[in-house]
């Protein structure tokens, strides 16, 4: 173990390093009924101290983070059945302008994902659906019918960005092109 890091919330959901490592994101399942503080905590990866934990306001949790791949935003899924846009840089400011709206996360830990060329948000919902957004006007551009379960996670090859990972609540695994 190199460095230890001490959120003193509950659980915690994901973890995402932001461009050149110096930095990184989690998100917990530190929401109470009033205060959304601590939902997404900011670290700095050398001294282990938090940099910010009021990035995010909502009283929602925060299942999953991902990077787009080459602008300096990120993605927070939240269990408000949306997908809220921030900054990559200090101060981490959301997008209020922006939200990625129309899927059902209903308490299931779904993930999200950027396409490899960063054109495409793509994420599950718990209707066993897979949203396709388009990541600079928000909308929805497609939906499939993928699984009978809550499709929690849609990822893209890294190296094939027409193929499609997806998995549902109950462990089936597809593959889409």
């Amino acid at each position: 173990v190199l460095r230890v890091y001490k959120a003193a919330v509950q659980q915690t959901l994901d973890i995402l390093f932001l461009p050149q490592g110096r930095e990184f994101l989690t998100s917990t399942d530190a929401v109470s009924r009033d205060s959304a503080d601590r939902t997404i905590i900011a670290w700095d990866f050398q001294s282990a101290a938090k940099i910010s934990n009021q990035i995010f306001h909502e009283r929602y949790t925060c299942p999953s983070l991902t990077l787009h791949p080459k602008e300096s935003v990120f993605v927070a899924q939240t269990n408000g059945n949306y997908m809220a846009l921030f900054s990559a840089q200090r101060p981490y400011r959301i997008n209020k302008k922006k939200r990625y709206e129309g899927h059902k996360v209903e308490g299931f830990a779904v993930g999200c994902e950027f396409s490899p060329d960063g054109t495409l948000l793509v994420t599950g919902s718990s209707d066993g659906k897979v949203f396709f957004y388009n990541y600079h006007t928000a909308r929805i551009i497609r939906t499939l019918s993928a699984h009978k379960e809550a499709c929690v996670s849609a990822i893209f090859h890294p190296v094939l960005p027409s193929l499609l990972a997806t998995c549902d609540w109950a462990g089936e695994i597809k593959i889409w092109q």
